[in-house]
């Protein structure tokens, strides 16, 4: 028996990475140009959805020193999980875009995927540039559950993940109550920048 599920390990963790290097390897196909719009286009997309699940978003990012739009697909499979991704990041006073990357994994019992988009708010312009210039990695004290009650106004559907930086966490069912970015780290994508 014991055979068996190291087997059945070693089956799960080759088809996670070749998962995942198909979506790296599919990102390759295309232009620079043509991955930088596919980005630009899931940003819209995302934030449209944030606006009509939560109005009040628009304001709490309007406001901001900038934000950051990310699309994540996990992968769960037996006792392992994936999860790779790409995003942008938005100085409001500037206006300047940086791409960027995304990446976890972890271990855990389960099977399936989940596919969810991430939006960073950044109240300050240092927590953007050091979020952009440095990266960030999400520990597992990262996750959080939501409390409309403890904040006011716009940033009430957010979950504050770290000191200035506040998440929205979108599913296909809408605005999700607790932010999923344990073990994720952020970067740079230097190949689009």
């Amino acid at each position: 028996m014991r055979f068996h599920l190291t087997r059945l390990n070693i089956v799960a963790a080759f088809a996670v990475l070749a998962i995942l290097c198909g979506h790296a390897g599919a990102s390759f196909a295309a232009s620079v140009e043509e991955q930088r719009g596919e980005i630009r286009k899931m940003r819209q997309q995302t934030l449209t959805h944030l606006y009509k699940v939560h109005p009040a978003a628009r304001a709490h990012i309007q406001k901001a020193a900038g934000y950051a739009v990310f699309s994540n697909v996990g992968i769960n499979l037996i006792f392992l999980s994936a999860a790779g991704g790409s995003g942008v990041a938005h100085d409001n006073k500037t206006g300047r875009d940086v791409f960027m990357k995304m990446i976890s994994g972890g271990v855990g019992i389960g099977l399936g995927v989940k596919d969810f988009r991430g939006v960073f708010v950044f109240s300050n312009p240092d927590g953007l540039k050091t979020f952009i210039n440095s990266g960030w990695e999400a520990s597992a004290q990262a996750d959080a559950a939501a409390k409309a009650g403890s904040k006011g106004g716009a940033a009430a559907g957010a979950i504050t993940v770290a000191p200035g930086v506040d998440l929205y966490q979108l599913t296909e069912n809408g605005l999700a109550l607790q932010a999923t970015i344990q073990g994720t780290k952020y970067y740079k994508n230097d190949d689009l920048n």
